[in-house]
């Protein structure tokens, strides 16, 4: 699943269920389509199933204040290997999405470390009949689960508050 998240900064929160988990990645420019473009994505810290449907504001103060929609969701396959946890530990997974957005082969790719990095990876659109370099995520702003936008979000906060 796929959340953006407007905090500090607008990013997307591209999360795979590995082990029980939400293995996270912030991906500042969102996800692509397009397999030329490499995008940064950010090991950030697991988080819990339940934070899969998870729409609404964090109050400020808390990390990661800011508002929150499920941007995407499905399921996944992987295209290599068998463990995700392996594969995740030898910082190469590769796997298939089968989202409400994003469709196709995809790979998270940890870059090697150097001062500041350790938490770099890529994603990586693979070349397949699912690859379009002209769509761009910020031309879908709207939540898959309630069609909510995060402007939308913030106004509702300003009403309950």
């Amino acid at each position: 699943m796929v959340q953006l998240h407007r905090a500090s900064r607008l990013h997307y929160d591209f999360r795979l269920e590995i082990d029980g988990v939400l293995k996270s990645w912030a991906v500042p420019k969102g996800p692509s389509l397009d397999p030329a473009l490499k995008r940064l994505a950010v090991h950030v810290e697991d988080h819990p199933l339940e934070y899969a449907a998870f729409e609404g504001r964090i109050p400020e103060g808390s990390y990661g204040a800011g508002e929150v929609i499920v941007w995407d969701t499905g399921t996944y396959s992987l295209l290599e290997g068998t463990s995700a946890r392996a594969a995740f530990e030898r910082g190469a997974l590769k796997f298939a999405l089968h989202g409400r957005k994003l469709h196709g082969g995809f790979a998270l790719v940890k870059m090697r470390a150097r001062e500041g990095t350790e938490d770099a990876w890529l994603l990586i659109k693979e070349s397949d009949a699912q690859a379009d370099p002209r769509w761009l995520a910020s031309e879908h702003p709207a939540s898959v689960l309630t069609g909510r936008t995060l402007d939308d979000v913030a106004r509702e906060g300003r009403r309950h508050a």
